[in-house]
């Protein structure tokens, strides 16, 4: 049909007399006939496939552990670094073998050569490790991973308990002979006390190395000053050894009790010789009313939630069941789907506005959702029950934070029925949470405060926050679930934050950090009627244990984030930061804990044993140092192929761009033969 179409406008514009000659015009006529067929058919939209094919060789990661406890436990410093340059030998041998090698460590960035890698890592986690490897490399040609470690893994899961979908050959470093070491083990104690309580420590006490046994010195120290001291009998028969202290909770604050065991002469390490303990001494238990209309599963996992931390009371209420006594006083208030349809529960909500208690509304299918309107929490919510979404933490709250291992259990998180499809956030409401629904992430807010301080109100729209907990859980059995209890406990000590209204507040993001962590501080800044301002000139001045002080100078933008101290050493740190605000100086004090954790030095020698089951769990075999050769024969000899891609493409043929080239060329020649020849 295109050639017809193409022979027909050709014969009707080339059929009459010309002023140029026959052969002229046939040329002129095949020109148009060629354009305009061409033309025709693009109009149909041809496309055409297209095949390519691609080749990846196999690749070899060489995955090195570069915590600090491989060059502790290698007697033999020169021999370690000869292994390194070993493997850097074996991975160019594989390249040259046609294998691609990547070099893995569990610092984010890796060096161009495994001979540069300097052990600083102040944790082991082989499995997350691993497992990155796992996800970066699924569906690419992964053929083995040669793991150079000690075997040690002080976080993460064990990774002999997990399955990896590709062999593991691990290169065992370092040594399993144990030397003459004593080294405080675990430390045993409840995080919160309370003034004038007495509680206890209890040390335990490993020691290898001392086959006549003897005695060995612990004491407890606080700020440099010995509090007690303890004489432990080292049996020759047994390998650990338990002490107690009694210790007298002081005045209120973060506290940091060390617990020393002297050193003895031949001790291969004093790194373990020190623990620290981390005590926060409150004046009492912060008492919560957990009320609800009715039974329901988010009143167990709340409950739960709370008693699992030191600070918290929690009393149940449910009408008719458990009745409110009106004569304890409480200090914050959560309220499961109250105010409520059926009228349920307007004692506790009386009682929760006559004292102006802190509280936090759970909203559900049973909530009265005009009376909850009512009562001024930042919120107004309309509609009926929605549909299903997920928690996404706002990056932007800055109150308090949630480390990344919490931020990535509340992403995996199920979904839930939110209740209300529409709700209006109202000025100074701050998002914790938002609604993700599907893969779809929104500004709808799941989880929100507002308020000024000691009568900040929360909304949480869903009344399936029990399943959340329940999945982590089941997910994560070794630990419970601290993102969770994390969460609800950390907004419960925002909510009953001191009531004093300051107009400079300062707060530490955490209720600890650890050492490698980048230390963060709230900033925020009120004008004479407690409208939030920035731009403000602050002074902060951070001293820590032995009175050095370090001050910091910045200014709080909108949306800048909090203040970053980065990573400090272990201990108990007061600050006091100032600003003058509208022409009036403010000052505000607190006190950050960062809790110094000497993991790679726990225990008394390499585990190669760790080491051989990951290799007979994922298909490998464990190899020495002075067994890099036959490493590098099993690798050759197993002969992984390269993995070949075939990908098909279909493409519209008028998006060539040779082919526009064409049309204008044949265009061009037909105008210009014809101007030529005397006629356009």
């Amino acid at each position: 049909m295109c050639l017809a179409v193409g022979a027909g406008y050709a014969a009707l514009l080339y059929s009459k007399k010309a002023p140029w000659s026959q052969a002229v015009n046939l040329g002129l006529a095949a020109l148009r006939f060629v354009l305009v067929s061409l033309l025709c058919w693009l109009l149909l939209g041809p496309i055409f496939r297209r095949d390519t094919t691609s080749q990846e060789a196999p690749t070899v990661v060489l995955a090195v552990d570069d915590s600090r406890s491989v060059p502790l436990y290698s007697p033999d410093s020169t021999a370690l670094r000869n292994t390194l340059r070993g493997l850097d030998g074996l991975a160019e041998r594989l390249r040259q073998a046609g294998y691609a090698v990547q070099l893995r460590t569990l610092d984010t960035v890796a060096p161009a050569q495994v001979a540069r890698v300097r052990f600083q890592q102040s944790a082991t986690n082989l499995d997350a490790l691993l497992t990155d490897l796992q996800d970066s490399y699924q569906g690419r040609n992964l053929a083995a991973v040669v793991l150079a470690s000690d075997g040690l893994a002080n976080q993460g899961r064990p990774p002999v308990y997990a399955d990896f979908s590709y062999p593991i050959y691990p290169v065992a470093l370092g040594d399993t002979v144990p030397r003459r070491d004593l080294r405080v083990t675990d430390l045993r104690y409840n995080r919160v006390a309370f003034a004038g309580n007495r509680f206890p420590l209890e040390a335990e006490i490993g020691y290898d190395g001392f086959p006549r046994g003897g005695t060995a010195t612990v004491l407890l120290r606080e700020n440099g000053r010995v509090l007690e001291r303890r004489q432990v009998a080292l049996s020759p028969n047994q390998r650990l050894q338990r002490t107690r202290f009694l210790l007298s909770a002081a005045a209120p604050g973060k506290h940091r009790y060390e617990v020393l065991v002297e050193a003895q002469p031949g001790e291969f390490t004093q790194l373990n010789n020190t623990r620290n303990a981390y005590i926060e001494v409150v004046k009492g238990r912060l008492r919560v009313l957990l009320a609800g209309a009715a039974p329901h599963p988010d009143l167990k996992a709340l409950r739960t939630a709370l008693l699992g931390n030191d600070n918290f009371d929690v009393t149940l209420v449910l009408p008719g069941i458990e009745p409110l006594r009106a004569q304890q006083d409480y200090d914050v208030a959560i309220l499961h789907q109250l105010p409520s349809r059926t009228g349920e529960g307007r004692d506790v909500l009386n009682y929760v506005r006559s004292r102006r208690l802190p509280a936090l509304y759970i909203l559900g299918a049973q909530s009265d959702l005009a009376a909850y309107n009512g009562l001024g929490t930042g919120l107004r919510v309309s509609g009926g029950t929605g549909a299903e979404v997920a928690p996404v933490v706002n990056g932007n709250f800055t109150r308090f934070t949630l480390d990344a291992d919490a931020q990535a259990r509340v992403a995996d998180y199920p979904a839930v029925p939110v209740a209300a499809t529409d709700a209006q956030v109202g000025g100074g409401a701050e998002v914790i949470l938002r609604q993700q629904q599907g893969r779809t992430r929104t500004a709808r807010p799941l989880l929100l405060v507002a308020g000024p301080a000691g009568q900040r109100q929360a909304t949480l729209l869903t009344e399936g926050s029990w399943q959340w907990r329940l999945h982590e859980a089941a997910t994560h059995p070794d630990d419970r679930a601290p993102a969770y209890d994390g969460l609800i406990t950390r907004l419960l000590q925002l909510l009953t934050q001191d009531s004093r209204r300051k107009r400079l507040d300062v707060y530490p993001t955490q209720d600890a950090f650890n050492t490698p962590d980048d230390v963060t501080l709230g900033v925020e800044t009120y004008n004479a009627v407690f409208e939030r301002v920035y731009d403000q000139q602050i002074s902060l001045t951070l001293t820590d244990e032995q009175n050095r002080p370090r001050t910091f100078r910045f200014t709080n933008r909108p949306n800048g984030g909090p203040l970053r101290l980065g990573p400090l050493p272990g201990g108990v740190y007061r600050y006091t930061a100032r600003a003058t605000v509208a022409g009036q100086a403010q000052e505000d004090r607190g006190e950050l804990l960062v809790q110094e954790q000497q993991l790679e030095a726990g225990a008394a020698h390499a585990d190669h044993n760790a080491l051989y089951q990951l290799a007979q769990r994922s298909g490998g075999r464990l190899y020495y140092p002075q067994q890099l050769q036959q490493l590098e024969q099993q690798l050759l000899q197993a002969k992984f192929k390269p993995v070949i891609y075939s990908q098909e493409e279909l493409k519209d043929l008028i998006d060539e761009p040779w082919l526009f080239l064409l049309l204008v060329l044949l265009a061009s020649a037909e105008w210009a033969i014809r101007r030529y020849s005397g006629s356009i």
